[in-house]
């Protein structure tokens, strides 16, 4: 039993809404601890039946995010149809999602037709375990995230091996005063070395930019990329063709095009890329998936941006189920009704 009444509760999970917990402790004179009580029992009673959430789910997405520092997370699973949270549980992995589609019934586990996520293994082993019939898809931000990885680890390796490079030269040719002219020429193929070592260290940025989106000076830097390691450009290509496959909309095109992609990739003779080619080609029908029925884990990533935003305005959490029931009031469409207040009329969909 709780010492407020609802229409105190109410007040207090509007406010925790929109403003930071202390702030909502101090205009109200509660405790800071308190306020989590509220908003519960305000959720609780707004919506006492939370499994009609589960109710006609067909395009699901699935992540995972976290919530304080030392591998804390939440797996959160949003319903794209609605743009709603409508299943959160404390940490992450096969065992935790187990419980969300072992929580579903038969006939709710067969409204099920697509399932969005990142290309975690544990992911795709729920829905082949309880939804085998239907499309699982893979989001294009991580595919073009791993790709970026790949890219980044190919130019580490040759930044080291340019550098290393430079300070050979510099060992063999040191610089000494009273040299004659005749070594200038040695003197700038050292400076020619370092020059373009540097270059390659301080090209992470513009590696990652679209070829349409570089400035005048990221496109010298990655002309000069060009003419002097082709190695690391040859990886900068590999990205961009695949950034640009995963934009097309005409499936028999793209997989076709995935397929000279994956050649591509394995006959590079870069360790980065034939990692990341095995991982491509494991996700390949995934990937094929995704272009076709044009869904990705956006509407998700957009979720757990609230989410961090509710941890932040709280200044964290101590108690994780008063987490969850804000990110099931937040991001959802339930109306907080104020006391005294006409209740808003719900939009049309």
């Amino acid at each position: 039993m709780s010492s407020f009444t609802r229409d105190f509760d109410l007040t207090v999970a509007w406010l925790a809404k929109y403003l930071p917990r202390s702030a909502v402790a101090g205009y109200m004179r509660i405790d800071w601890q308190t306020v989590g009580s509220c908003m519960s029992r305000a959720l609780h009673d707004l919506e006492p039946e939370r499994a009609r959430r589960l109710n006609g789910l067909v395009n699901i997405g699935i992540d995972e995010t976290s919530y304080q520092k030392g591998h804390k997370y939440i797996t959160v699973v949003v319903n794209h149809d609605t743009n709603t949270v409508v299943w959160v549980a404390d940490g992450h992995g096969k065992s935790v999602l187990e419980q969300f589609y072992k929580g579903l019934t038969d006939e709710q586990l067969a409204s099920i037709k697509v399932v969005t996520g990142d290309g975690a293994r544990w992911i795709t082993d729920c829905v082949n375990e309880f939804t085998p019939e239907c499309e699982r898809c893979v989001d294009p931000f991580h595919v073009v995230e791993w790709a970026m990885k790949a890219l980044d680890e190919v130019r580490k390796d040759r930044w080291r091996a340019a550098y290393e490079k430079s300070q050979k030269l510099s060992r063999e040719n040191p610089q000494k005063r009273g040299r004659p002219k005749a070594d200038d020429k040695v003197a700038a193929k050292v400076q020619a070395a370092r020059t373009r070592a540097s270059e390659i260290k301080n090209s992470g940025y513009t590696l990652g930019k679209a070829p349409e989106h570089l400035t005048e000076k990221q496109q010298t830097q990655l002309d000069m990329i060009q003419a002097n390691d082709l190695r690391l450009y040859r990886a900068y290509c590999l990205k961009e063709s695949l950034r640009l496959l995963l934009k097309s909309t005409n499936v028999k095109q793209a997989e076709a095009n995935l397929k000279h992609w994956l050649w591509w990739a394995s006959h590079s003779r870069i360790p980065a890329l034939k990692e990341l080619y095995q991982k491509i080609k494991r996700h390949k029908e995934h990937i094929l998936n995704t272009i076709r029925l044009g869904l990705s884990n956006a509407r998700i990533e957009a979720t757990n941006n609230k989410i961090k935003l509710i941890i932040r305005k709280a200044y964290g959490f101590r108690n994780i189920q008063n987490m969850m029931d804000m990110v099931y009031l937040v991001c959802s469409d339930i109306r907080i009704p104020l006391p005294n207040r006409k209740s808003e009329p719900q939009k049309a969909a």
